[in-house]
């Protein structure tokens, strides 16, 4: 079964807020800024699902950055997230306070998942942690920039060590975290209760290869049809003119998962696809599969979590696709960021002319189950480095 397990993941909207100066002579520097948003000149402040943008100068001097103290921040120890009815904690948000001054020569997140009383959730399911940088009428509306992602392990327990330095100028101040688990079992299910969430980020204080000082998202987490001639994905995916923050190196960061089963080739959890981020006019491209699942994914599991998935392991975190694009923007003030996929049309769907090449012996009609809809989930931030 996909990351999705029986019923499918609705997407939330996900940005940055409004902007503040805060400079003392030896202090932090934050600036907000939001570049145009899918297509609209941004205000400070502006909602929808455009990209935003924030930087730190990380405690930096005219003689060059401070070293931070060391500290530990835990936004969330051992929180049940689970779904039972009109009890819906699928989404848990947590106030942390992260060091507000000095730059980090290494930032670790420690992220476990534990079984609840009544056992772990018996499907693997899609997962976040991100950081709210703007409230919504609803948290499916809220603006939530994504750090990391994973995959629930099939109902065992598992932790993992991510590295996330580049992102300090996020994780800076007061923030409002966010764990997100796309389970739908809780207390009482003969499928598990769900998870016990733990995310302690571990800050060692010190100069990095490279200072991270602006994180400007691109893309927001999104749920991206694929195979559908009347949802196109640059119709989900629209090009985007990022401003660039004053720096020396530019790397796009990106998490992209392919997820929905009992389509034409299996599209889109199991078929390999090459995707394509255009960084001006420079076309970068990767094929987005993961084929290391028996050796990379906790152990022990139940269920299909050895089989080669489209960028993500049952029991893994999600690795990013990292591209430098300093060369893109060389004396520029904007950079032009695009993405595709490789052409591909699921004539297994409930509105094909034609319904043919179902797999797994599904019909054209989306289940929720054994048939679901291909799609890609899909986020990218530019990081700026001094």
């Amino acid at each position: 079964m996909g990351a999705f397990g029986t019923r499918p993941d609705f997407m939330y909207a996900e940005g940055m807020p409004s902007a503040s100066i805060r400079a003392l002579c030896l202090c932090l520097i934050t600036l907000v800024c939001l570049p145009a948003c899918d297509g609209q000149e941004a205000t400070s402040g502006s909602g929808g699902s455009g990209a935003g943008g924030t930087s730190t100068s990380g405690g930096s001097t005219d003689t060059g950055p401070i070293p931070g103290a060391d500290a530990t921040v835990t936004p969330f120890e051992k929180t049940h997230v689970y779904f039972k009815g009109d009890d819906n904690k699928r989404i848990v948000d947590a106030s942390a306070s992260f060091p507000a001054e000095g730059v980090y020569s290494q930032i670790l997140l420690h992220l476990s998942l534990e079984c609840p009383m009544g056992g772990c959730d018996a499907w693997d399911r899609f997962a976040s942690l991100g950081i709210v940088v703007e409230k919504g009428a609803t948290p499916e509306e809220d603006r939530v920039i994504e750090i990391a992602r994973y995959i629930t392990p099939y109902k065992v327990a598992a932790s993992w060590d991510i590295d996330v330095t580049d992102l300090r100028p996020l994780l800076s101040g007061e923030v409002t975290m966010r764990t997100f688990i796309d389970t739908w079992v809780g207390p009482g299910s003969p499928y598990g209760a769900g998870w016990l969430v733990t995310a302690r980020f571990e800050m060692k204080g010190g100069i990095p290869a490279k200072v991270p000082v602006a994180v400007s998202p691109v893309w927001e987490r999104r749920y991206v049809p694929y195979g559908d001639p009347a949802k196109p994905v640059n119709g989900t995916v629209p090009p985007q003119e990022i401003a660039l923050p004053s720096g020396s190196s530019y790397t796009l960061r990106t998490f992209v998962t392919g997820h929905g089963q009992g389509n034409l080739q299996n599209c889109a959890e199991f078929c390999k696809r090459t995707h394509t981020l255009t960084a001006g006019v420079t076309p970068y491209a990767q094929e987005i599969w993961r084929a290391d699942c028996a050796t990379t994914a906790v152990p022990g599991q139940q269920g299909t979590w050895k089989y080669s998935r489209a960028g993500w392991c049952p029991g893994a975190f999600v690795i990013p696709w990292n591209v430098d694009v300093t060369a893109d923007v060389a004396g520029a003030s904007t950079l032009k960021v695009e993405y595709g996929v490789e052409d591909y049309e699921n004539t297994c769907r409930p509105d094909a002319p034609v319904c043919e090449g179902c797999s797994l012996d599904t019909g054209c009609e989306y289940d929720g189950g054994a048939h679901t809809e291909p799609n890609y989930q899909l986020s990218t931030l530019l990081i700026t480095y001094q």
